[in-house]
């Protein structure tokens, strides 16, 4: 049974395939785009998954599209009959978008050339948010679990809670439009002076750097209730008419302001492009990603009361939220909590095709997935005929003389960027098309922002460590393979590992296995052999880009930065 899954006309277009239950191949669309974000038809993504199949389209069995325009359609017109012109343009460009998303066979005939009769009957539009809870239940370890998909907005609903046994989901409750997580968190992101689609991480990252003064304020925008879920006061938000949310003809999502004058007048102006980032703005990062948690802890702890579950699954792009995540299990009577590697809206495609094959088919559950790795891979002979058609002289070593030689190189002030086996899928870097330096250097992100990423010098950087190592480096102790959660790092241990050590004492830790990581686990394990630390600083492969996807875009991202070292399987390239 073959069953491909897309995100389309959405940010974060991806596709996936499933064979007999087991993720295949799983990619953005960005990745092949080079646009962040991209969010229009998956078509190279798709293409990308069915090569990997090794089939064509007429072959697939059923195709997943993680959206459903009829899903509450009655409870959109009743909003637009209480918003008879409040909401119409936003409705309006939802419908046409919804259009796009109603005849995609055409879309798919374009890239395969199979006939649309063959492809129409074999579409099924499944929800966004129970696709999102599908990535995260299907593909998880438990038999029972409480689940929570929590975003800014799909298929008009911004939260769904519900309960997963075996092969099937139940939806137990949700929130409409426009009351939204999603939306509180981006528009205070916004009035932070971050307004590009996807910027929410820097607040995350910036909050560490003040203190939660202003809570007791935040809960006038944002009301819990007794049911376990939340509403919000509209002042602080823009009505549907005065906002554009759009992905237009170049298929890169924006969002317009949410915030209102109201909100300014409450929490002062917006703060201007270029302008300081003073000590009010840390301290409102550090309040909003304060509320922000105790509204996850909110939703989670009634979820576990209503439910009397164990383990937890949760995806949606509020999922992303590594700092809450890292401190859910510590906070609510939940035992287990699962993520998929790609919680946010890439992880439709992988949902919406799992929905299908378990939810609407009946087939049992198959293999949890504990690996990111479903992405693009290049062999050594590809590697080496790229690298001589561009005339880069290059050295292939054996795996013994590579492991030893790079370990050097990073205890040697080196930054090198690594490019190994299947691309990730996801937003992090797990050590596949990773950029890695040396944890033990002060100045290890100054370097690594003058030298590559030329970013915020809040943000952090990533340890990935030894999964058998986690409890002499972390106060909590639990798997995190697709790099999560963020745990506080032991205070004795702060010293050694300063340059993965944030403000705040804690590190957005990767857990790395050796069954699944082999090669990464070997770098990782040679450099502690020869350092004592079984952690190397990890960030992604690219500069102000989608991660990097083949041998010619990692070349390019070497080539342009002051990167020491560029190892691509066993070829590596030096300065």
């Amino acid at each position: 049974m073959i069953i491909l899954g897309i995100n389309a006309y959405h940010a974060d277009s991806s596709a996936a395939i499933i064979v007999d239950g087991k993720l295949l191949a799983a990619t953005e669309e960005e990745r092949f785009t080079r646009v962040k974000h991209w969010a229009g038809f998956p078509a190279q993504a798709i293409l990308f998954c069915l090569r990997e199949a090794g089939i064509t389209l007429d072959q697939v069995d059923h195709i997943a599209i993680g959206r459903d325009p009829k899903a509450k359609f009655n409870r959109k017109i009743m909003y637009l009959l209480r918003n008879p012109m409040g909401g119409f343009g936003t409705v309006m460009n939802r419908l046409q978008n919804s259009k796009k998303i109603s005849s995609l066979e055409n879309e798919f005939a374009a890239i395969t050339g199979i006939d649309e009769s063959i492809i129409r009957p074999k579409i099924h539009q499944v929800e966004h948010h129970r696709s999102h809870l599908a990535s995260a239940f299907f593909a998880s370890p438990y038999d029972e679990a409480a689940l929570l998909s929590i975003d800014g907005s799909g298929d008009f609903t911004t939260t769904m809670i519900g309960v997963g046994k075996g092969n099937k989901i139940e939806v137990i409750d949700s929130v409409d439009f426009p009351v939204s997580a999603g939306s509180f968190y981006t528009s205070f992101t916004q009035l932070l002076g971050f307004p590009h689609y996807g910027d929410e991480y820097k607040v995350m990252g910036l909050a560490p750097y003040g203190e939660p003064k202003y809570v007791e304020k935040l809960r006038d925008v944002i009301q819990l209730t007794d049911n376990g879920l939340f509403t919000w006061n509209d002042k602080y938000f823009k009505s549907a008419k005065d906002v554009v949310v759009t992905y237009g003809d170049d298929h890169i999502p924006f969002v317009s302001p949410l915030y209102t004058e109201y909100t300014e007048e409450k929490f002062g102006k917006a703060r201007a492009k270029g302008e300081e980032l003073t000590q009010y703005h840390k301290d409102m990062a550090a309040s909003v990603q304060r509320f922000t948690e105790e509204l996850i802890f909110h939703i989670v702890n009634h979820l576990q009361k209503r439910t009397g579950l164990k383990n937890l699954c949760i995806a949606g792009g509020v999922a992303q939220n590594s700092v809450a995540n890292g401190k859910i299990l510590r906070n609510s009577s939940f035992e287990n909590l699962y993520i998929p590697s790609a919680g946010h809206d890439a992880g439709i495609s992988m949902g919406a095709a799992y929905y299908v094959y378990n939810q609407l088919l009946d087939f049992p559950r198959a293999e949890p997935v504990f690996s990111a790795y479903t992405g693009s891979k290049f062999s050594n002979d590809e590697i080496e005929t790229y690298l001589k058609s561009r005339d880069i002289s290059y050295t292939k070593y054996s795996d013994t003389e590579l492991f030893e030689k790079v370990a050097d190189r990073l205890i040697d002030s080196g930054v090198i960027g690594w490019f190994q086996g299947r691309a990730e899928f996801g937003p992090r870097a797990l050590g596949a098309r990773s950029i890695l330096a040396d944890p033990r250097r002060l100045d290890a992100k100054e370097l690594l922002n003058a030298k590559i990423k030329r970013r915020e010098s809040f943000r952090p950087f990533a340890p990935s460590i030894l999964k058998d190592y986690i409890p002499e480096f972390f106060e909590v102790v639990e798997d995190v393979p697709f790099m999560e959660k963020v745990f506080p790092i032991r205070k004795e241990k702060q010293s050694i590992i300063p340059a993965v050590t944030h403000a705040d004492g804690t590190g957005r830790l990767q857990s790395v296995d050796k069954s699944v990581s082999p090669r990464y686990y070997r770098l990782i394990d040679t450099f502690r052999q020869k350092t004592g630390v079984p952690i190397l600083l990890n960030t992604s492969f690219n500069e102000n880009e989608p991660i990097v996807n083949t041998p010619a875009e990692a070349l390019d991202c070497f080539l342009r930065t002051r990167m020491d070292m560029l190892v691509m399987e066993n070829c590596v390239v030096e300065r």
